[in-house]
């Protein structure tokens, strides 16, 4: 697989076959992604890995936690302006097209967001922590490595979401893994071999067009 296929194949999977992943493959996709590019080389990532038993631990954790959560952060700014409160709205219409979910079935729609908490069925998963000291340039970091890990998951067969929701369960996930004080969680990512017959892994997310975005100069 060449990259412009990795890229292009590349989505996110929100369900997943019973099949495990190995620690070793893991390992090796996050050796290769750690050649990301890094400003002065700092390399801000913290990756904590879950996998095979300690995923059926985690879960369990997760559902027996009772202690208030507080988020990482803002996931999205708030009173998002055009054309990104559309985009951001458009995705979810598309979802829940897809499961012929209506707008007005509440219930369905929070029992699909919550699967996010499951790692939607995937074998595998890491939560990536951040030092609390990094700043927006660290962060772009970390976007770089994860961007890296996914292309190279598709090389190797797998299939892979990033998760910001994560974000919002803090406190569990640092407990859990038992990161330092001065580590903060930024996103998990899941991780296996997708199911195709899935209707949710037909979602392919549309992107604005080039000309919205880019401007090519001409100065002379």
């Amino acid at each position: 697989m060449d990259v412009t296929e990795a890229v292009l194949s590349r989505q996110s999977i929100r369900a997943y076959l019973d099949k495990s992943v190995s620690d070793e493959i893991i390992k090796e996709l996050l050796e290769k992604s750690s050649r990301a590019a890094s400003g002065g080389n700092l390399q801000p990532w913290k990756v904590y890995v879950i996998n095979n038993k300690t995923m059926d631990s985690f879960l369990e954790f997760q559902k027996n936690w009772s202690e208030p959560e507080t988020p990482a952060y803002p996931i999205y700014p708030e009173n998002l302006t055009e054309p990104y409160r559309t985009s951001r709205y458009e995705v979810g219409e598309q979802m829940y097209s897809l499961l012929n979910i209506e707008r007005e079935d509440k219930e369905s729609r929070v029992k699909q967001m919550l699967k996010n908490y499951e790692f939607f069925g995937a074998p595998s998963a890491f939560f990536c922590f951040v030092d609390r000291q990094m700043g927006l340039p660290q962060w772009s970091d970390l976007g770089m490595f994860l961007q890296t890990f996914m292309l190279l998951a598709r090389e190797a067969g797998l299939d892979t979401c990033a998760q910001e929701a994560w974000s919002l369960k803090q406190e569990s996930i640092t407990s859990f893994v038992e990161a330092p004080e001065e580590m903060m969680l930024f996103c998990g990512m899941s991780i296996g071999y997708q199911d195709e017959e899935a209707v949710i892994n037909k979602l392919r997310t549309n992107r604005r067009p080039i000309d919205d975005w880019a401007t090519f100069l001409s100065k002379q």
